[in-house]
């Protein structure tokens, strides 16, 4: 093992060498970021490479549109708000799920499927379940809503705020963000989406992709065939994840997304409005969309917090250090932007493994 950290290393060193600007790499997905950090990576790094943060983080990207439309339920005395506990401390406009757990009842689940259960236990209150996160989660909340559907829990349902990746990835690059050379593409929703997947980005945008797992091997591997790609001037598709990431994913997963979801433009915090982005739940599935069952909507906030900059952070335009608030007004007591909230937030990781990035 000792051996192939070395010979990655190496191997990214020359590709650096051989090229006379910097190389600038997005990982897309939070649990990334934290690995890097986790594993030193960014310490051995040569100069010649600079890492960006990305939009793969589902609780930073969850508009603040999403958390107001959420506790405008909250006073209700027939609503049990269910939600992941990453979610709690997300900002809304004046509050979060935490600070209104006073007035609102507000329980914590691990699984979409406790949040049924809730609905089956409490068959005199409706239980509105907040199921964000990419194609990885998706799949469970298909189930569960098949799973309502079966037992006819018209007290269950789903304020949806799933997305997805490769509309964003484009979105980035199509708002002409010359600084991404490349990506290091998220293990965990590859699982489901397929390496495969990512051929639009390379052959349309002609950004090398490497699909990569969370260990020190797999992500330096990873970057130095990105570097070598780049030296060839030949961006490919690479898959170092294989013995989990097949080319077409997990073809049950993507099944049951198709046939309970559909695209929609989804809103993402700090970015905006990116077309066919979004999941909302099919026409004949309607009784079970929280959106559509109380009238609520969602729409693009501009109240985010005065000096945050959460929105340039998962763009890969700055690095958190770049935002004034960062380990001052805003660190993961007090946090200000979700990208402090979450411990996958690039904000969280910079601030828990070294404010200064080890650039």
């Amino acid at each position: 093992m000792q051996q192939r950290l070395q010979q990655a290393r190496v191997a990214l060193e020359h590709a650096c060498d051989a090229i006379d600007r910097p190389i600038h790499v997005m990982e897309v997905c939070g649990t990334h970021t934290v690995a890097i950090f986790r594993h030193g990576i960014r310490s051995i790094l040569p100069p010649g490479i600079k890492l960006l943060s990305g939009p793969g983080c589902p609780v930073c990207v969850t508009d603040q549109s999403y958390i107001d439309a959420a506790l405008s339920l909250a006073e209700r005395d027939d609503i049990i708000l269910a939600t992941y506990g990453d979610m709690l401390r997300v900002p809304g406009e004046r509050e979060s799920l935490e600070t209104c757990q006073g007035v609102a009842e507000v329980r914590v689940v691990l699984s979409s499927d406790d949040a049924l259960q809730l609905a089956r236990q409490y068959p005199d209150k409706t239980v509105v379940f907040l199921a964000v996160g990419f194609e990885t989660t998706t799949p469970a909340t298909a189930v569960v809503v098949q799973d309502a559907a079966r037992l006819g829990l018209e007290n269950f349902c789903v304020m949806c705020s799933h997305k997805t990746v490769i509309p964003a990835i484009e979105a980035l690059l199509s708002q002409k963000n010359d600084r991404i050379d490349a990506f290091l593409c998220p293990g965990h929703v590859s699982v489901i989406i397929g390496a495969e997947a990512y051929r639009p980005v390379v052959e349309d945008f002609g950004r090398p992709c490497v699909v990569a797992g969370f260990e020190a091997i797999q992500i330096l591997e990873g970057l130095a065939a990105i570097a070598q790609d780049l030296v060839a001037g030949k961006p490919q598709l690479r898959n170092q994840y294989g013995a989990v990431v097949t080319p077409d994913g997990n073809p049950a997963a993507r099944a049951i997304i198709d046939e309970y979801f559909e695209a929609c433009d989804g809103i993402w915090r700090g970015i905006g409005v990116i077309p066919g982005s979004g999941l909302k739940l099919r026409d004949k599935y309607q009784q079970f969309d929280g959106f559509a069952r109380f009238g609520l909507s969602e729409t693009v906030s501009d109240k985010a917090a005065r000096g945050c900059r959460c929105g340039e952070v998962l763009c890969g335009l700055i690095d958190p250090s770049d935002c004034g608030l960062f380990g001052k007004a805003c660190n993961p007591q007090h946090p200000i932007g979700p990208c402090m909230v979450s411990s996958e937030g690039a904000c969280a990781a910079w601030f828990k493994y070294g404010r200064h990035g080890h650039e």
